[in-house]
């Protein structure tokens, strides 16, 4: 009871001040705030927005009737009547009908009594109890069921760190398997091209070596008529034509024997920096998406995310869903609004990456402070009306300026003094009525290598 009535009473307050409604008014939205509440909001603001949604109205918001009845009901009944089921607290107050201290604790009306109440007919053979030991009880059994609360959540974050593992091993396996794949295709084509030039090379060397034995027989097959015409025992062979016959015998037409150029393997060209070429062909098929300024990856953390956002699988898409998801109430996470953060912070240097946001009216991009309330609202002012933006921090000078990717103009540069680690900050809004469908995108941007 005494949760369902706190609960009620943070539905009851304005999301501007805090305290109970006062002459509430209705926007679009649906959102409410009080009328005093919201005319200084418009006022600071010089636009007529909802304070939590952003939506414009345009309309002055009409009286929430309904709202106000129950706002004014809820108090007047809190006045007059508090909760029985409360703790019971120890207290030297007296009881209303009989002037005595109030010492003992009726378990079954769950209030409690003076000694002369316990006698009386309502609380004749009731089970009673010292007052103090009754607030005691209430604190352990209170005890007990936040720590049982506890325990729930923290089973359900158990069963959600082992999906993520499961889930994120998957990943990574895949990712891998790709590059694995694409190691093996290349190694492939660079062993095809090997033993294609193996081929041809080795075929014309065969050609070569063929031509080779054929002037080997002519050369050979040619000492041998000289060394029979030198062993003959007569000798005619002196006679002046024979001479000139063996001499012309003798001559051989034939080139001395060399290899030719280009005959060998290139193995220069297989090897040569080959784990650079193979590392720079990958990179023409990998995207990562980082700033020009410092490479460095900008992603999403799933872990800070509102239920109501969906992380594509690559942590560089957040989308809307108006669903929401039962996920751990971690720390991190944003609760109340659909925002989320990058997966990494920094705290020094110049950084920058570009976010696609489509035709989507409605969005938030920027940069927030590790120490951001993530379980209530936060103050911001989005820009629209283009379908890329780029953000750019500089830790350093205490500034983040925010362009236009397509001709780089600048559209509004933050100065202030940065203490503590800075985080890339999204929202892709709320969806509810389907005018801003779409996701956020962090661009891809190719890697580029330059050689000295």
């Amino acid at each position: 009871m005494a949760a369902t009535a706190s609960f009620l009473e943070e539905e009851l307050c304005c999301a501007v001040c805090s305290d109970f409604f006062k002459d509430p008014v209705l926007l679009k939205c649906s959102h409410s705030f009080c009328r005093v509440c919201l005319k200084k909001f418009w006022e600071q603001k010089s636009s007529r927005e909802c304070p939590l949604c952003r939506r414009k109205s345009m309309d002055d918001p009409p009286l929430n009737l309904i709202l106000k009845n129950i706002v004014e009901n809820h108090l007047k009944h809190k006045n007059e009547a508090p909760e029985k089921t409360e703790a019971p607290e120890k207290n030297e107050s007296h009881c209303s009908l009989h002037g005595e201290k109030l010492l003992l604790y009726c378990v079954e009306d769950q209030e409690p009594i003076c000694v002369v109440c316990q006698t009386a007919r309502k609380h004749r053979d009731h089970q009673l109890c010292p007052l103090e030991e009754a607030v005691e009880d209430k604190k352990v059994i209170s005890s007990l069921e936040k720590f049982t609360k506890l325990k729930q959540e923290s089973e359900k974050t158990a069963k959600h760190i082992k999906s993520q593992s499961q889930h994120t091993e998957k990943k990574i396996k895949g990712e891998f398997e790709e590059l694995h794949q694409f190691l093996r295709e290349e190694e492939e084509a660079r062993l095809t091209v090997l033993r294609v030039e193996e081929k041809e090379k080795s075929e014309r060397m065969k050609e070569k070596i063929e031509n080779i034995s054929k002037h080997v027989s002519t050369l050979s097959e040619k000492i041998r008529d000289i060394e029979k015409a030198t062993d003959a025992e007569d000798v005619s062979f002196l006679k002046v034509g024979t001479v000139s016959d063996t001499k012309e015998k003798a001559q051989c037409s034939l080139q001395d024997p060399e290899l030719a150029s280009g005959a060998l393997i290139d193995v220069a060209k297989h090897l040569g920096s080959l784990k650079f070429r193979v590392w720079e062909k990958m990179l023409g098929t990998v995207q990562y998406t980082e700033s020009s300024i410092l490479v460095a990856p900008v992603t999403l953390d799933p872990n800070t995310a509102a239920p109501w956002l969906s992380v594509s699988d690559d942590l560089t898409s957040v989308r809307y869903t108006g669903v929401y998801r039962q996920l751990p109430d971690n720390p991190e996470r944003f609760t109340n609004f659909a925002f989320l953060l990058g997966s990494e912070g920094f705290n020094s240097g110049k950084h920058s990456w570009e976010v696609e946001v489509g035709d989507k009216p409605e969005w938030d991009v920027g940069v927030a402070a590790e120490s951001v309330n993530r379980k209530g609202g936060i103050a911001y002012w989005p820009e629209d009306g283009l379908q890329r933006i780029r953000v750019q921090l500089d830790y350093d000078r205490g500034e983040v300026s925010f362009f236009n990717p397509t001709d780089m103009s600048l559209i509004y540069t933050f100065k202030g003094t940065f203490t503590g680690r800075l985080f890339p900050f999204f929202s892709p809004c709320v969806n509810d009525d389907g005018s801003n469908p779409g996701p956020l995108k962090i661009c891809p941007v190719k890697v580029s290598v330059t050689v000295m």
